[in-house]
């Protein structure tokens, strides 16, 4: 398999819909849907992001199941695979474009006391962008159909990303420079609308080409920490297609920081970088733990002897990837595939061999290696380097290629 797809479009139908780091571009997973699930029923992706596995599923008449403990990812995952009625959302965009009308020119004024509040709002928002943003939030605010309020809140999540003082090619919260700020002045009516037309567009091409029956669903669970029965019973499961967490948030993709603003604007988190601390990862171990992975507890030793501290958040990440490869492994039917996409990060300029090591972790709960396929990241939204020794200035190469690791049960 030929899993490079260089210069394809990866934004086509819903999968254009926001930008998000560390994104599984789709046409990888809809080729190991192609040929690994062919025959299945349901798709599960346990640490879903914005859906991508999802919403390749639906497209393919699978039904797909996706969670992820972060709310403004929840969001997108299920905006990007939900249809909805096209008439009733040209009305609610009708009527919406009304609504700016009497603002855009002076029939209606802002209401000052209607402007949000949370930590910081005032680092990263001129007030000018603040009021816009309030004044489309409001109209959200006041949609009833709920489907609909969420396509418009995507929209307007990175009509936030895009008028702030964020420097957006980054997938951290990082500050313009002040001559960036003094000469950045966004048309944020503007930004939003044609961020509107976009995704309207994009629905419309995903639901004309979406098996009709096929549907995903968005749960709100740790797969960490416990997969309910009640919403996945044991072994039900036909192929699992996921890019579970490269690392920690703190040291590889800040998943919490890059949503922050978007889950404060939105009401789902009051600091929206606490989100960090709860991902894989995120609660440090005191103690050393011996893996079932004789690469991995190898890889550990050797940063130990340079940084006890950073081996610990080393195994820290690693104890909770195998929770959740224990508790994921119990959902797949006996013959099912579970397809995972890693990259292999540099830790104290040690390699950490994530491929092999999910290998490991899928033999200890019976599962056998089919293959694992190797592609090189040409358009993932990810850091190229990083200081992997903790000095400024002294960076290495980081994760410029992924694995794909085929196991069956």
């Amino acid at each position: 398999m030929d899993l490079d797809f260089k210069n394809s479009n990866t934004t086509y139908y819903t999968h254009g819909f926001h930008t998000y780091p560390a994104k599984m571009i789709p046409q990888v997973a809809g080729a190991l849907i192609n040929e690994f699930g062919k025959n299945s029923n349901i798709l599960f992706d346990p640490y879903c992001g914005t859906g991508t596995s999802l919403v390749e599923a639906n497209l393919k008449g699978i039904n797909a199941i996706g969670t992820d403990i972060n709310p403004f990812a929840r969001l997108l995952a299920k905006v990007k695979t939900t249809p909805i009625e096209i008439q009733t959302l040209e009305l609610h965009l009708q009527n919406f474009y009304n609504y700016l009308f009497q603002f855009r020119f002076g029939f209606k004024n802002f209401n000052i006391e209607e402007l949000p509040s949370f930590p910081r709002i005032d680092y990263w928002f001129s007030r000018n962008v603040k009021e816009k943003l309030t004044i489309i939030k409001h109209y959200i605010d006041q949609i009833e159909n709920i489907d609909i309020a969420d396509f418009f809140r995507v929209a307007f999540s990175q009509t936030i990303r895009e008028c702030s003082w964020t420097r957006n090619n980054e997938f951290k919260l990082y500050k313009m420079s002040p001559e960036q700020i003094k000469s950045f002045k966004p048309d944020t009516f503007g930004v939003f609308e044609g961020i509107l037309g976009k995704n309207y567009e994009g629905l419309k091409k995903y639901m004309n080409e979406k098996d009709n029956d096929s549907k995903s669903i968005i749960c709100n669970f740790d797969a960490v920490k416990l997969v309910p029965n009640r919403i996945i019973k044991d072994e039900n499961i036909d192929i699992i297609i996921t890019s579970p967490p490269y690392g920690d948030s703190a040291t590889t993709v800040a998943y919490g920081q890059f949503s922050a603003l978007s889950n404060q604007w939105l009401g789902y988190m009051e600091n929206g970088r606490k989100l960090d601390q709860e991902l894989m990862g995120g609660r440090k171990v005191k103690n050393f733990f011996n893996f079932k992975s004789e690469i991995l507890n190898d890889e550990i030793k050797r940063i130990a002897e340079n940084d006890k501290k950073r081996a610990l958040e080393v195994v820290s990440f690693y104890k909770d990837y195998r929770k959740s490869i224990n508790n994921i492994s119990l959902k797949i039917k006996k013959g099912g595939f579970a397809c995972y996409v890693v990259s292999n990060r540099t830790v104290k300029n040690n390699l950490l061999h994530t491929d092999i090591i999910t290998k490991d972790f899928f033999e200890e709960n019976g599962f056998k290696h089919v293959q694992t396929f190797t592609r090189k990241i040409s358009s993932k939204r990810m850091p190229r380097r990083n200081s992997s020794v903790g000095i400024a200035g002294k960076t290495a190469p980081l994760m410029n290629t992924e694995s794909i690791v085929v196991m069956q049960k």
